[in-house]
């Protein structure tokens, strides 16, 4: 019986060892489609813009957020910001976040330690021929974020350019994701009209935020979790 453990486990690690290698590989990058509309002609002497607002997005702090980090790729190519007034273009932002559902199919093959002629071997051939494996589905939830960034000259109004960043992970925040949409929407800038690409980002040892886990320490020894509470509010 021994014997037929050992066989089960031999038979199991490979798959463990595979689909953890390949769950490593995805968080691996971010992956970024990336599709721009253009007619630049601006030479760096000209590169001066201010950040045009929605009414939505007046006096908001996450608009603000994001507009620090587009601000900082945009100075990689010889853009500074200045007062509207003195600013030859106008930078708009539009952002959001789509929730959906990804669903996996996979081969299951089932298996029992005891011979028999019940026993359904882990792999698709045994002792009483070829058995088909059971196919289980998964459903996991997804969620695609964009970013849009458009450029227009302030005097005429003008689009020169416009270019949308789009990727889906399995991460809620809007605002872990922004740091890898804001450069893989101005890599290499400008992009030809019409150019659609992908985009590779490593991922960074916090994903490009500082994590959300924040440890709690338990109530001191003999005290009741409110008091503890109570004196930490103090």
């Amino acid at each position: 019986m021994k014997a037929k453990w050992q066989w089960v486990r031999s038979a199991v690690m490979p798959v463990c060892a595979v689909s953890a290698m390949t769950l490593s590989a995805c968080t691996t990058y971010v992956t970024s489609q990336v599709t721009a509309f253009s007619e630049w002609s601006g030479s760096d002497a000209t590169r001066t813009y201010a950040f045009e607002r929605a009414p939505a997005q007046q006096n908001s702090l996450e608009q603000a957020t994001y507009e620090q980090l587009v601000a900082f790729e945009l100075d990689r190519y010889a853009f500074r910001q200045v007062p509207r007034m003195q600013a030859r273009y106008l930078v708009g932002l539009a952002y959001k976040t789509d929730a959906g559902a990804m669903t996996v199919t996979q081969p299951v093959y089932y298996g029992n330690p005891w011979p028999g002629p019940f026993w359904r071997p882990m792999s698709p051939f045994g002792a009483f021929g070829p058995f088909p494996p059971d196919y289980v589905s998964q459903t996991y939830p997804v969620y695609t974020h964009t970013l849009g960034v458009r450029i227009t000259e302030r005097s005429t109004g003008k689009e020169v350019y416009n270019v949308t960043a789009r990727t889906t992970n399995d991460e809620p925040s809007l605002v872990q994701t922004m740091p890898y949409l804001a450069r893989s929407a101005l890599a290499d800038f400008p992009l030809g009209n019409g150019v659609v690409r992908t985009v590779r980002i490593p991922l960074d040892s916090h994903g490009g935020a500082a994590s959300n886990e924040v440890p709690v320490a338990p109530p001191a020894a003999g005290r009741a979790p409110g008091a503890a509470s109570a004196s930490a509010a103090q």
